[in-house]
């Protein structure tokens, strides 16, 4: 667990790093593609992606405050600091004033009477980002319909199933570094582990504040039980989608919106049952029997495959070419600068000029 990188005086949050640089290569392996892919302007491309990284962090921060199991935290930061969960210092001694408690880097606040440590007063928190707290499906599911809006406003210049394919194999890509940075925030950690194989994550960790609301350990314990690695399990998960994606995107793709509504399906389905190895909180419903994404994963099961089967069938009524043409990028700029025969219908289109 290494919750935070230090270059200098600067401090870069590892969960918000690894979901930065996750997006941004997947921004870029779509980009690429986009000179490959007829229909796709590669600078409009770029431009929907910074809507919709706005959008999904907007989207991803509403459904982890509201459905996540933190919304009364938020709440009591702003309204009273000493109703959220504290610590005690070091060894499980107790506190006397804020500047043990700061020294200590276990909360800002004393509570003399209980002897915990509670975080400082902060109503600006549900918009702080930086320190962690994005459920993913919120971000997904608001940019499915802002980025549908975006693509019909241009669709001179976007096409909406060739811009999905896009995100198809984009997304698990970024999903991968993500979930590197929850293994290095030590966030969305597994049930405890009793098969030997489990890790250890240190002392203040949330598997270790986890355990102790669950009182599997005293205050007073050096580190939380060993837990089952669920962040590496998703790491590997979401590895074997982007492939399989990305190499359907290249190789196999019969109709537009095939790779996406196959992301989607794969991607519900290996998140359902992820979630069974989870403890981290992230909102149980049902008499906690499922999880807010199992939940919200059944319906994405279901519309992702009605939506496979309704595009392969409209291929099959029109069967019409891909429009995709591949090539070395470097090597199709070439080749635009060769007359076109007469008549050829060759628009000679810009294909952007992103650097």
């Amino acid at each position: 667990m290494h919750p935070t990188f230090h270059l200098g005086p600067l401090e870069f949050p590892a969960y918000f790093t690894f979901l930065t640089i996750g997006y941004l290569a997947a921004v870029m392996l779509a980009w690429r593609e986009t000179f490959r892919t007829k229909g796709v302007d590669p600078n409009k491309m770029l431009d929907l992606a910074i809507v919709l990284l706005i959008t999904g962090l907007l989207g991803s921060r509403i459904l982890h405050v509201i459905a996540d199991g933190h919304f009364d935290d938020y709440v009591n930061l702003c309204l009273d600091p000493f109703k959220v969960e504290g610590r005690t210092l070091p060894k499980g001694v107790p506190c006397i004033t804020d500047a043990e408690c700061l020294k200590g880097e276990v909360g800002e606040l004393c509570n003399v009477a209980t002897g915990q440590c509670h975080p400082g007063r902060d109503c600006l928190r549900t918009l702080k980002i930086w320190y962690g707290g994005l459920a993913f499906y919120g971000g997904l599911l608001l940019c499915i319909p802002v980025g549908i809006g975006y693509i019909l406003r241009h669709k001179d210049k976007l096409d909406l199933w060739k811009m999905a394919d896009l995100a198809g194999f984009g997304i698990p890509l970024g999903l991968i570094l993500g979930r590197v940075g929850c293994w290095f925030a030590g966030c969305c950690f597994g049930e405890v582990d009793h098969s030997g194989c489990g890790v250890v994550f240190p002392k203040f960790s949330p598997a270790w504040d986890r355990h102790i609301e669950r009182g599997l350990i005293e205050k007073t314990a050096a580190a939380p039980l060993p837990v089952i690695p669920s962040q590496l399990i998703q790491i590997g998960l979401n590895a074997a989608i982007f492939l399989y994606c990305y190499w359907l995107f290249k190789k196999r793709k019969r109709f537009d919106g095939q790779v996406f509504w196959m992301f989607m399906l794969l991607y519900a389905v290996a998140r359902f049952g992820i979630e069974f190895y989870r403890d981290d909180h992230r909102g149980i419903w049902l008499g906690d029997t499922l999880s807010t994404s199992q939940l919200l994963g059944i319906p994405v099961v279901i519309g992702a495959a009605v939506m496979l089967r309704i595009l392969s069938r409209r291929q099959a009524r029109n069967p019409e070419p891909l429009l995709d043409a591949p090539g070395d990028p470097l090597l199709e700029q070439g080749r635009s600068t060769q007359p076109s025969p007469p008549g050829s219908g060759d628009d000679g289109g810009d294909s952007g000029g992103a650097a």
